[in-house]
């Protein structure tokens, strides 16, 4: 079972590297749909608070965050962390392999840079 999860990321990350190679900055910028904008935003709200200076940070944050991590990277590390919340041996390979814990630190660097940026 490992073997066929590990596959199976491995397969993602080649397919994402060879996309996020041929996309431009432009695509980059604008590839995250607005329901992901919007869900990131309700949660930073929900963290930060509920006015609209909060807001506008909030908003920043996914702009510097979207302009560093494409979106496809961004929804695999989301997924990773998503799993890493699940008990279990079968869900270990999500909180030790080198490559899940290299989607979840990009975004978690690009969160603190839009941090320094926006906050």
């Amino acid at each position: 079972m490992r073997a066929v999860i590990l596959t199976a990321l491995i397969v993602l990350a080649v397919c994402a590297t060879g996309q996020a190679q041929a996309q431009s900055a432009a695509d980059r910028l604008n590839d995250y749909p607005t329901e992901a904008r919007a869900d990131y935003v309700f949660g930073c709200m929900a963290t930060n608070g509920r006015s609209s200076d909060v807001l506008r940070r909030c908003a920043c944050s996914i702009d510097v965050i979207a302009s560093i991590v494409p979106y496809d990277k961004y929804v695999e590390a989301e997924t990773v962390l998503s799993l890493q919340q699940v008990g279990g041996e079968r869900m270990s390979i999500f909180r030790t392999t080198a490559m899940a814990k290299e989607l979840v630190a990009s975004v978690r660097r690009a969160q603190a840079e839009a941090d320094i940026l926006c906050f």
